[in-house]
């Protein structure tokens, strides 16, 4: 009799674990999740410091949010000439595709890295793409080597060749870690594969993706949902500093943006973030006026990209005075931010941390730089991230509801305002420059004829 119930409880075991990994869970996956980093935009060739630090910050789980490698090339700067390309009178475009082969050796480039190495032995790691890895700057749908550079990514991210993430159309994926009650759920979705033209205000993601994305948040409840967007879904940058530079954003979709807000209320889920990346500078913002709680989205971009890194060292200040003087009715400000702007302009990588024992459980949120230190960061409550029925409450999550489109044009447009001011004043000082010495020699004249 004993010898039987020894019999049962080996197949009972038996039956258990094959359940487990024929439904695609793996220890990690079961492993209480509270220590999980991310980043963007990489460049392959350009030195990688950063690693260090994120391995020193020893996450349980890492997430690449796009531009993982850069696959694209960019064409230099040609103002006049035959091939133009900037400026309203380019006639080529500024990037073009690479061939598979150099996508596949950028890859095994950023792969091979000796840091990075070591972080995908210690840690999970899963991502999505944006742009350059996609294939081409600003793509969307139209991209004929989507199909091509999905598998490329998959091989770079271990995708089992069995995933069922190889059949369909885009890299769209969810994870689920830890047990009942303490369960992270991520959720990355693809914002290039479906994707209509920019300013059509058409789909980001797509029909099937949508219906993909509604069985996620309508599923089984999770403490923490982290919804990763390769671009950002609060801030809507492109607003406050056109018609001088653009960034892609969902706030230049404005309906799929709204689509997405109503389909997390509706799902009455709770403890839900954004993490996303793309323009090459963190900040930490939030929307108070979706659900019954602020929604935050933590920007880190990027690990070696940095508009910083793009000009001078002696003129960084601009770069920040800049930053600061561009109106954000989104972004979380303390005094503890590095920067008056609340922004970081400089390679950086994203952290969260769950503390599953405090009561109730906190969320310690930063963005970092390449030293592991703190440049902005927010500490959450989780119970801050449920619905509120109280009418006091809901008062106090009503103080980012303003989008940027809705502010006045003289303050939505202060930094064009500046900008042509400035070029304005150095027009009419190279004038008087110019002038100047005619009039001098004029005068002169003058006097000599009348001598």
């Amino acid at each position: 009799m004993e010898k039987a119930w020894w019999l049962l409880a080996l197949v009972l075991g038996a039956v258990l674990i094959s359940t487990d990994v024929a439904s695609g869970s793996s220890n990690s996956e079961h492993d209480l999740v509270s220590r999980i980093a991310f980043g963007s935009c990489s460049n392959q060739s350009a030195p990688q410091p950063i690693w260090d630090a994120i391995n020193k910050f020893n996450p349980q789980v890492f997430i690449w949010l796009g531009d993982n490698i850069y696959g694209d090339n960019r064409l230099p700067f040609r103002i006049f000439g035959k091939e133009r390309t900037i400026g309203p009178w380019k006639n080529v475009p500024r990037y073009v595709p690479s061939s598979p082969q150099e996508m596949l050796s950028r890859y095994n480039k950023a792969k091979a890295n000796p840091d990075y190495s070591r972080l995908r032995a210690d840690a999970k790691v899963i991502g999505t793409w944006d742009d350059h890895d996609y294939g081409l700057n600003d793509a969307g749908k139209e991209f004929t080597e989507k199909v091509a550079n999905q598998k490329l990514l998959l091989d770079f991210l271990d995708e089992p060749q069995d995933s069922p993430r190889r059949e369909q159309a885009g890299v769209y994926v969810s994870y689920t870690f830890g047990s009942l009650g303490k369960q992270v759920k991520i959720i990355l979705l693809d914002t290039r594969y479906h994707r209509d033209p920019l300013s059509s205000d058409g789909t980001i993601l797509g029909a099937s993706q949508w219906t993909w994305l509604e069985k996620e948040l309508m599923g089984p409840a999770s403490a923490i949902t982290i919804i990763g967007s390769s671009i950002q879904v609060i801030s809507n940058i492109s607003a406050t500093t056109g018609p001088l530079l653009h960034s892609e954003s969902w706030g230049r979709f404005p309906k799929e943006r709204d689509r997405l807000f109503r389909l997390i209320a509706n799902s009455k889920r709770d403890g839900v973030l954004f993490i996303s990346g793309d323009v090459h500078f963190g900040e930490i913002t939030r929307y108070d006026c979706a659900t019954g709680y602020p929604l935050y989205d933590i920007t880190s971009s990027g690990l070696t990209q940095a508009v910083e890194k793009a000009v001078p060292s002696p003129i960084h200040f601009i770069v920040r005075f800049l930053a600061w003087c561009t109106p954000s009715t989104m972004r979380v400000k303390s005094s503890s931010c590095r920067h008056r702007s609340c922004t970081y302009g400089q390679p950086n990588f994203g952290t969260i941390e769950i503390d599953w024992d405090a009561t109730p459980v906190t969320l310690k949120i930063e963005v970092r730089d390449t030293n592991g230190l703190p440049v902005t960061g927010v500490n959450i409550s989780l119970s801050d991230l449920q619905a509120q029925s109280s009418t006091m409450k809901a008062r106090e999550h009503q103080r980012h509801c303003t989008p940027e489109v809705s502010l006045p044009w003289i303050v939505r447009y202060r930094l064009a305002i500046l900008f042509y001011c400035i070029v304005s004043l150095l027009v009419l000082a190279l004038v008087g420059l110019i002038c100047a010495p005619i009039l001098v020699f004029r005068m002169c004249l003058r006097k000599s004829k009348t001598d």
